[in-house]
């Protein structure tokens, strides 16, 4: 039997011929190794779920991810990758080495979660789901990520690329993609990795190929402050916020590209009887195109200008000027993946085989690294279903989990090449 290797579903899917893809893939589920991996997945689902429940567990508030990082390091080393390691921001990487170790497929799953230090953490079950902050973004994808280290030790599955398993730190909020950003500085490895899969929460059709970009700023207006009545007419850093804010919302937001600007923070301020001698606010621009978000870029400081001078301008009293500070709090590339790439023809191969309806995403996450980066990335859900994501009444139903693990499965197989 001719060897259903990455090259040979390449030349089948590529010719378009989608019954002779959905036999290729076939043929690869019916390995023996590929059927036990299969297996364990319903077999272990107890275990799986346990995983999940201990790791959500251990709290991970943005930029401080140690403790759940030194779990995952844990696990990767009993189930028995190799050369396993925490690189210098803490991102957790163990490999099963390939064939060929020239060629590298990445399948990563984020460590934080939105919720911030002090957030109480306790797991509990209604009927089937299984409530917790964070038990589904990123509980299950933590999980999922175990499940299939653990199936293809215990199948004993020879891929002909590298898997490089990775648990990787600051996805969410300001951590600004922190992790996937210092694992591909690395130019090594960045050469070496053919696809990147990673997983996100739950959900076994979603399959993010379009990253939606980025930037957050923050803008610090500071001035010298003093007394409501005293001194009444200094320039006032929250009239200043609110000059700034008024330009921006008049600002031309195109529908197509789609494109977002929200003001989602303000602070500033001591006493209602005193002029403040700062405020602040925080900012968030979004697009499918990184034109608009240069644009809004320039409108933003634009306004900034505009409503520091008008607001200086328009002082009753001598005294210092406000002066403005605009921190970038983080950017995240936009990209998407042309149609025809490969990994979008292996997984469409794999949905249509399990019966799985594709549905093609753009959203923010880990993947819009390497898709910006010119590498074959997205981000799918590990299976089972979920909800109230980011909220305290965060909920995770494991039923049918096997399909999003088993559709994993199958697309690193056909995406690393197997050996049997």
């Amino acid at each position: 039997m001719r060897r259903c290797g990455v090259g040979f579903v390449l030349v089948v899917l590529m010719s378009a011929q989608l019954p002779a893809a959905e036999v290729s893939v076939e043929a690869i589920e019916k390995l023996p190794a590929v059927q036990r991996a299969e297996e364990f997945f319903l077999r272990e689902s107890g275990w799986i779920l346990q995983q999940q429940i201990r790791i959500t567990s251990i709290a991970a508030p943005p930029f401080e991810e140690e403790e759940r990082a030194r779990y995952l390091e844990e696990q990767f080393r009993t189930l028995g990758l190799e050369n396993v390691r925490r690189d210098t921001i803490g991102n957790v990487l163990g490999e099963r080495p390939g064939s060929d170790p020239e060629h590298i497929v990445l399948i990563a799953a984020h460590v934080d979660t939105v919720f911030p230090r002090g957030t109480e953490i306790e797991v509990r079950r209604e009927g089937n789901r299984w409530i917790a902050p964070g038990i589904a973004d990123n509980g299950a994808g933590l999980a999922a990520l175990l499940a299939l280290i653990a199936a293809a030790q215990e199948s004993q599955l020879r891929t002909r690329a590298t898997l490089l398993f990775v648990a990787n730190v600051g996805e969410e909020g300001e951590g600004n993609l922190r992790g996937m950003k210092e694992l591909f500085a690395d130019s090594a490895l960045r050469r070496r990795v053919r696809a990147v899969i990673v997983i996100d929460g739950s959900n076994a059709e979603r399959l993010t190929s379009k990253a939606l970009g980025s930037n957050r700023f923050q803008v610090i207006i500071r001035g010298p402050g003093g007394h409501s009545w005293a001194d009444f007419g200094l320039p006032n850093p929250i009239q200043a916020l609110a000059r700034i804010i008024t330009r921006m919302t008049a600002v031309q937001i195109p529908t197509q590209p789609r494109t977002s600007f929200n003001v989602g923070e303000i602070h500033g301020g001591t006493a209602v009887n005193a002029v403040p001698y700062w405020a602040s606010l925080k900012v968030d621009i979004r697009s499918e195109m990184e034109s608009e978000i240069e644009r809004l870029e320039y409108a933003l400081r634009q306004a900034v200008a505009e409503g520091l001078a008008e607001e200086n301008a328009a002082a009753r009293t001598q005294g210092a000027p406000l002066e403005a500070e605009i921190r970038s709090l983080g950017r995240r590339p936009a990209g998407e993946l042309p149609p025809t790439a490969r990994i979008l023809e292996v997984f469409r191969a794999v949905d249509q085989h399990l019966g799985i309806e594709t549905n093609i995403q753009r959203s923010s996450t880990d993947a819009n690294i390497p898709i910006s980066l010119g590498i074959e990335a997205v981000a799918v859900g590990g299976g089972g279903r979920s909800g109230a994501s980011h909220s305290l009444r965060e909920w995770y139903d494991p039923t049918g989990r096997e399909l999003g693990l088993k559709r994993i499965l199958l697309s690193l197989i056909l995406l690393a090449g197997v050996e049997e």
